[in-house]
């Protein structure tokens, strides 16, 4: 559906999916954001105007859809960045080995089929010691919610370009390799909670 993924969904997605509670989480952690930063999906725009430009030296925007480029070349002016777009799906990321001291995703995970070789391709980029900024949709620790997210995750994926409600992100990174510094799980926004169970933190590899 090119129309719909390239048109259509871009601007659901921006209409969607920045509520108040999103934007308070944004506003807390893209500021750790320094040196060379990679930023996997980054759909919109929405983090551009949370990062320091004072400390970040360039971004790397990885968005394959053609749709959320243009939005989110419209949301770069308005800032301060010194940004580059990269067109490749997070799961191949076009950066050689240690070169970024940086990488952001948010609510990325949660929606790229090949999630363990995206978190495998963000630790090959990170530098020694560089840090990895997360914030996505998780899997639930209440039964009676995680029985509404698999309800829901069929809808989900073809309404949001392969969205899952029911990946287990922390333990995802944990499995590929990262040790999680900070964690936080909060049902975020007013949509019913298996459409709202957040994760977010920063881990390194």
């Amino acid at each position: 559906m090119p129309f719909y993924t390239d048109h259509v969904y871009p601007y659901l997605v921006s209409w969607l999916g920045d509520p108040k509670p999103i934007r308070a989480v944004r506003r807390r952690i893209m500021p750790m954001a320094e040196g060379m930063v990679l930023e996997i999906g980054a759909g919109s725009g929405a983090n551009f105007a949370y990062y320091d430009p004072a400390r970040v030296s360039k971004l790397y925007a990885l968005e394959p859809n053609p749709g959320m480029v243009q939005l989110a070349e419209r949301t770069l002016r308005q800032t301060d960045l010194r940004a580059e777009f990269l067109g490749l799906p997070g799961e191949r990321i076009p950066l050689t080995d240690g070169t970024v001291d940086t990488v952001v995703s948010t609510f990325t995970l949660c929606t790229i089929a090949g999630v363990e070789a995206a978190i495998q391709g963000i630790r090959r980029v990170l530098r020694p010691g560089g840090r990895f900024i997360f914030f996505e949709l998780t899997r639930s620790t209440d039964p009676a919610v995680r029985h509404w997210q698999h309800r829901w995750e069929s809808l989900a994926q073809r309404l949001f370009a392969g969205l899952s409600l029911t990946r287990d992100i922390p333990r995802l990174l944990t499995d590929c390799g990262f040790e999680i510094e900070q964690l936080d799980v909060a049902y975020l926004t007013s949509f019913p909670k298996a459409w709202a169970c957040s994760c977010w933190g920063t881990a390194i590899a």
